[in-house]
């Protein structure tokens, strides 16, 4: 897969931000620019995690409507009717997050269908927010593999809360999570005959026999409004089941939920 064109707007500030319990929170930055083409890419890479482009004839054809049409009515969120643009929201940075994680840090990140096999586009898809996979050798699996669960909580207008804090509390509820998201995610790839990748996932269901590293992340998806207005230093992961490998990390950016709503337009009416 190419790396997602946009990921040149997301940045390492540099800042870092300790919580009460010691820990450290990691502040990027997604400051994107007025240009057509890398928002263009950007919009193809979102509308595939909902449809791959070469199934929406297929799927469009006989409902009548047009693929924007097709998009806007029964894929995406719906833009204004509740809780669609708080899905929308979170999507986002469910789909941010993956490609950092996947991009930046090398996991191999299977999310499309999480998105795919949503059967009602207003509701949100349960399980873990975003997995990712690494193995210190595919042929040989080991201990130094790697499982990376991170949960994650976009906060694109002023409420009050620290979503930085709702998302280390949602992530000790992956510890129960875990094993039906692995599960799903297997059988999602059985289903298809994707029986290699059926395999990987299968490599981290038995963590006894199968021993691996387990690293969990919190992750804040924020307007710039929103990141002033939080106290980050209250944040506290100290009751996390796994806190001596929880990586926080905050994404800070200018009028998120503006750029939300324009990415799923472009993604429909250049569908």
């Amino acid at each position: 897969m190419t790396t997602p064109s946009y990921l040149k707007w997301l940045v390492d500030t540099g800042e870092r931000q300790a919580t009460a319990c010691g820990r450290e929170i990691e502040i990027w930055e997604l400051n994107p620019q007025d240009d057509a083409e890398i928002l263009s890419n950007w919009a193809r890479h979102f509308r595939n995690h909902y449809i791959a482009d070469a199934d929406l004839p297929f799927m469009a054809g006989g409902t009548g409507l047009g693929h924007p049409d097709y998009l806007r009515t029964i894929l995406f969120p719906d833009a204004k009717v509740a809780p669609g643009p708080s899905l929308r929201s979170g999507d986002f940075g469910e789909i941010v997050v993956a490609d950092f994680i996947e991009y930046f840090l090398g996991y191999w990140c299977p999310r499309e269908l999480r998105y795919q096999d949503r059967w009602n586009r207003n509701d949100s898809t349960k399980g873990c927010d975003v997995i990712g996979f690494k193995f210190a050798n595919e042929d040989n699996p080991g201990p130094a593999d790697e499982l990376f669960i991170f949960e994650s909580k976009s906060g694109m207008s002023a409420s009050g809360a620290n979503r930085l804090q709702d998302a280390i509390d949602d992530s000790v509820k992956d510890r129960l999570r875990e094993g039906m998201s692995l599960n799903a995610i297997k059988r999602r790839f059985f289903d298809r005959g994707e029986m290699g990748d059926a395999r990987k996932v299968e490599r981290f269901q038995n963590e006894a026999d199968r021993p691996f590293r387990r690293i969990n992340g919190a992750a804040a998806i924020l307007d710039e409004a929103v990141f002033a207005e939080t106290d980050m230093a209250a944040t506290n992961g100290a009751a996390h089941f796994n806190q001596e490998n929880l990586r926080l990390l905050v994404i800070r950016g200018p009028s998120l939920m503006k750029l939300v709503h324009t990415l799923y337009e472009r993604a429909a009416d250049e569908a």
